[in-house]
């Protein structure tokens, strides 16, 4: 398992797309991943990171079908398939939403390093929210962390640094 310290490392995670599909880190061998972390109740934060990757997609041109935009929940209580689903094709349609079980959504943020934690919000309808680290990550075909970003990395940024990646790496 990795950690976002700039040493590759494989990923692992065991989880259901937004088509009710078990996937793992293997299903997606042969991809580099974009990897963001999130949930489809967040107001403010996620939707920002989500615009800004497809923005950043949309500057990679025609290397960006090499990459396969991945957004995590961190609320799997509420974000089953079918709300990843509605939630992704909606707004988002190039990403794939990834839930699972409890247990199975806290191993991958564990595999990614990622905290989240569920805390009481009265702004929101089921009355709670659910903040978590902010960090984009690029995992490389072979399934190693290749490149993290926090999110204050803009749109040109986070292109730039797939570009450069795609452009550097021989595929498997």
């Amino acid at each position: 398992m990795s950690a976002p310290t700039g040493v590759p490392g494989e990923v692992a995670f065991d989880l259901v797309d937004h088509h009710g599909c078990p996937v793992d880190a293997g299903t997606f061998r042969g991809s580099w991943l974009l990897v963001q972390f999130g949930f489809t109740s967040c107001r403010v934060v996620c939707p920002r990171a989500l615009t800004k990757l497809t923005a950043a997609l949309d500057e990679v041109g025609d290397d960006a079908g090499r990459v396969r935009p991945l957004y995590v929940t961190v609320d799997p209580d509420r974000d089953t398939p079918d709300v990843m689903k509605a939630f992704l094709t909606t707004a988002y349609p190039r990403f794939t939403g990834l839930t699972g079980t409890v247990e199975q959504v806290e191993a991958a943020k564990a595999a990614f390093r990622v905290f989240a934690r569920r805390r009481a919000d009265p702004q929101d309808p089921d009355g709670y929210a659910v903040p978590h680290t902010a960090i984009t990550y690029l995992v490389d075909p072979a399934g190693h962390l290749a490149r993290h970003w926090p999110d204050t990395a803009d749109a040109a940024t986070i292109s730039a640094g797939i570009h450069a990646l795609l452009g550097s790496r021989a595929e498997p």
